[in-house]
């Protein structure tokens, strides 16, 4: 297999480039109509409709939504049993998880004005939240604690995790990531159905406020249904990658961190940018080393065939400018001074400092957030974290002396808009 090579000094790149970074935000309209048929039939139907699309889409014969509910004694049993270094892993992962987490509560506050106003910010957690995490073809325990562990440290009261079970196979590390995490309730669906139930609640499935999670096409595009009826994290697209390196990095563990975006899907992208173009040699021959060794070689292969890159730049300065251009999910910077570089980056989801620092790892247990925005959303975005599970309410007390002042300010903006019972109100205040 050989990835596409560009060079940022050869008369095409630009279109070339243009072609490999370009995503196609078109929303697949058949998805779209079959995932909003089934949001609409579960608002209409509750329960039964819920049922009859977990039994159709994961081969199931269940009786009752409610036999779809994961006791809690089930999610403990299953943390229970784990082996002894899988659960120390997972233990180890929610508590440094939990550390970086707590840094980003944020508090409530007040000022008070030279006249006695008090102006002010409260905050306060949400009521409920919806955890989407995916099932089937794998299972993602760490995604439990990305998604869970920030809402409790934001002190979201109810919990509610959905994740399909095809053929009713329950994941134990799911099961017990999400008795670690703190997980409420928690429901074998998934799919359009599990995010509609979330969204208009039915007999049995919680209504909640908001829902966070990553799934199918399907499942984003029920989320993007119901926008508006609860809040959602964001629309993640596939996963990506971009290497900054200098060239003095082992190349194994250059091609390594690339396949470990590509084995997520077809449609991932993994891209290096370096200004060595011998070291764009050793990167492609240790590609052709490892694919080989890759149990999921098929997805990596046609992943990088299909969007990934080796990019030869004029030098590290113009391979940070590329970088910003793409907005990538994950940066690796792989150089020497890696933080010179970073302070040139504006716009990635996470940025992954020097030579140790494998984008693995971030996803697992360094303890940020790996929910992380993609197709070039960093620009405008932010990594899931605590403050997506609080809320500010404004807070505002005027006194006698402050209502004299902001009152004729305001009637004098409230006439020239035209609307004089704004006005009035204020001029009512007024000292006579």
């Amino acid at each position: 297999m050989k990835m596409r090579r560009l060079d940022t000094r050869a008369a095409d790149f630009d279109a070339a480039f243009a072609q490999l970074v370009a995503h196609d935000s078109a929303i697949d309209r058949a998805i779209a109509r079959a995932a909003e048929a089934i949001v609409d039939d579960v608002r209409a139907r509750g329960d039964s409709a819920v049922l009859e699309c977990t039994n159709r889409f994961d081969r199931m014969s269940a009786p009752s939504v409610a036999a779809l509910e994961i006791p809690a004694a089930e999610m403990g049993a299953a943390l229970d049993a784990l082996p002894t270094e899988q659960r120390a892993a997972l233990e180890a992962a929610a508590r440094r998880i939990q550390a970086f987490h707590e840094k980003q509560r944020a508090e409530s506050w007040t000022i008070t004005e030279a006249d006695g106003t008090e102006l002010g910010q409260r905050v306060n957690a949400l009521d409920s939240v919806g955890v989407y995490v995916p099932g089937g073809l794998a299972a993602y325990p760490s995604s439990v604690l990305m998604n869970v562990v920030p809402a409790q440290v934001a002190g979201v009261r109810d919990i509610v995790m959905v994740s399909p079970t095809p053929t009713g196979a329950r994941n134990p590390l799911v099961l017990a990531a999400a008795s670690l995490a703190g997980v409420t309730r928690a429901f074998a669906i998934g799919g359009a159905q599990a995010v509609a139930a979330l969204a208009y609640g039915t007999a049995t499935v919680p209504r909640v406020d908001k829902i966070v999670g990553p799934g199918n096409a399907y499942v984003a595009a029920a989320k993007r249904h119901v926008f508006g009826v609860v809040g959602i994290d964001m629309i993640a697209g596939p996963s990506e990658i971009l290497v900054i390196c200098d060239g003095k990095t082992d190349p194994d563990w250059i091609a390594m961190d690339l396949f470990s975006q590509a084995e997520h899907d077809e449609l991932a992208q993994s891209i290096l940018l370096t200004p060595d173009a011998g070291f764009v040699d050793c990167v492609e021959a240790s590609i052709a080393k490892l694919l080989p060794t890759m149990p999921r070689r098929p997805i990596i292969e046609q992943s990088l065939a299909n969007r990934g890159a080796l990019i030869l730049t004029a030098s590290l300065d113009e391979a940070c400018a590329v970088a910003d251009r793409i907005a990538p999910e994950h940066l690796e910077i792989s150089t020497d001074e890696p933080e010179k570089w970073a302070a040139k980056i504006r716009h990635a989801g996470a940025i992954f400092l020097g030579r140790y620092t494998s984008e693995a790892l971030g996803d697992y247990c360094a303890g940020p957030n790996h929910v992380l925005p993609t197709a070039r959303t960093a620009r405008f975005s932010s990594p899931l974290g605590v403050y997506d599970f609080q809320k500010r309410t404004s807070l505002i007390r005027v006194s006698r002396a402050g209502a004299q002042s902001l009152g004729r300010i305001a009637s004098t903006l409230a006439h020239g808009e035209r609307l004089p019972a704004h006005a009035q109100s204020a001029e009512y205040r007024l000292d006579r």
